[in-house]
C-alpha cells in the first residue's frame, strides 16, 4: 500500500457552519458532490458555507472505475421540483457563487440539459446576483443540448478533461479525449461571454510531457481556467494511485499554464473542479468578457 505523504493530510476545520450546511442540505433534499464523491476538502467548504451541488440524482449511468458517485443503470425520473430546491439552498446559504454539476444521464436524451437550465434559471430569480458555475457531463455529443444549457448563460462552463489521451480507455472508458476538447471549443463558440473551464487528475501514470500537451489542447481551444489536482482511490475497488506528485510539480503545472494563456491555473495535491470556485469572481473583473 502506497502511504499518503504529508501534503496530503488534511487538518481538521472548526465546525462552526459544517451543520448548518447540512442541515440545509437535507432539509431541502438536495445532494452534494462533495459527500457523494468523497471529496476531501469536505470539511474546508462546508465550514466556509458553501458546497458543489448535485443535481439529477446521486447514481451516476456511468462507472468511472476512479468515482465515487454510485452506478445505477436506469436512475429514478428527474425531480421538477428539484430546481427550486436547490435555488432556495442557495439564497438560504448566501452565495456569491454557486456551482452546479450533476451525474451522468446518458439515459435522458438530452442528456440532463433542461434539467442544468431549470436550475440556472431558479437561482436567477431569486439571487440575480450570484453568478452561476456549471459543471457539466459530455452530454453524449448532442451538441443540441450544449446550446440548451448555454441559452440560460451560465457564467461558467466546466467540464472536466481528467487525464491524458492515452489513459482514457481505462480511466474515463465511456468518455471520448476529442469529445471533450469539441465541447469546450463548442462552447466558446456558441458563448463567447461565458468562460470555459476543465480539469485535470494526476498520479495514475501519466506523465510530465502528456499532461502538458493536454493544457495545450485545451489552450488550443480557448480553454480560459484549468484545475490540476491529485487523484485519490476513494476505496480499495476504484483505480489504484500510480504516484503522489509533489507540490513542486504542481507549482511547475501552475506556472507553465499561465505562461502558455489560461486566464486561471488552481494547481495543488487537493485542487478538486469546485475548489475555491468563487474566486472566478476576482478573475471576471480583471478579465471582462467584453475584451475578448
Amino acid at each position: 500500500m502506497t502511504v499518503k505523504p504529508d501534503w496530503l493530510r488534511v487538518k481538521a476545520p472548526g465546525r462552526e457552519r459544517i451543520g448548518n450546511v447540512k442541515e440545509i442540505l437535507r432539509d431541502l433534499a438536495l445532494n452534494t458532490v462533495c459527500e457523494e464523491a468523497s471529496c476531501p476538502n469536505i470539511g474546508e467548504c462546508f465550514n466556509a458555507g458553501t458546497a458543489t451541488f448535485l443535481i439529477m440524482g446521486p447514481a451516476c449511468t456511468r462507472a468511472c472505475p476512479y468515482c465515487d458517485i454510485d452506478f445505477e443503470k436506469k436512475p429514478k425520473p428527474l425531480d421538477p421540483t428539484e430546481p427550486s430546491r436547490l435555488a432556495e439552498a442557495v439564497r438560504r446559504m448566501n452565495l456569491n457563487h454557486v456551482v452546479i454539476t450533476s451525474v451522468n444521464r446518458d439515459d435522458l436524451l438530452d442528456g440532463g440539459a433542461s434539467q442544468f437550465m431549470a436550475c440556472i434559471d431558479a437561482v436567477r430569480s431569486v439571487s440575480p446576483n450570484t453568478t452561476i458555475e456549471v459543471l457539466i457531463p459530455d452530454l453524449c455529443g448532442n451538441w443540441n443540448a450544449l446550446e440548451l444549457i448555454l441559452q440560460a448563460a451560465p457564467e461558467v462552463l466546466n467540464h472536466n478533461t481528467e487525464t491524458v489521451p492515452r489513459l482514457y480507455r481505462r480511466v474515463r472508458p465511456q468518455g471520448n479525449y476529442d469529445r471533450t476538447l469539441e465541447l469546450l471549443q463548442r462552447t466558446r463558440k456558441l458563448s463567447p461571454s461565458t468562460y470555459t473551464k476543465s480539469g485535470i487528475m494526476v498520479g495514475l501514470g501519466e506523465t510530465d510531457a502528456e499532461i502538458r500537451q493536454v493544457m495545450q489542447d485545451l489552450r488550443t481551444v480557448d480553454c480560459d481556467i484549468l484545475t490540476i489536482g491529485q487523484y485519490l482511490q476513494p476505496s480499495q475497488k476504484h483505480l489504484q494511485v500510480n504516484e503522489f506528485v509533489n507540490p513542486e510539480q504542481f507549482a511547475a503545472w501552475k506556472a507553465f499554464g499561465e505562461e502558455i494563456g489560461f486566464l486561471q491555473v488552481v494547481s495543488s495535491p487537493l485542487t478538486r473542479s469546485s475548489y475555491h470556485a468563487e474566486e472566478v469572481r476576482k478573475l471576471m473583473e480583471r478579465y471582462p468578457r467584453s475584451q475578448f
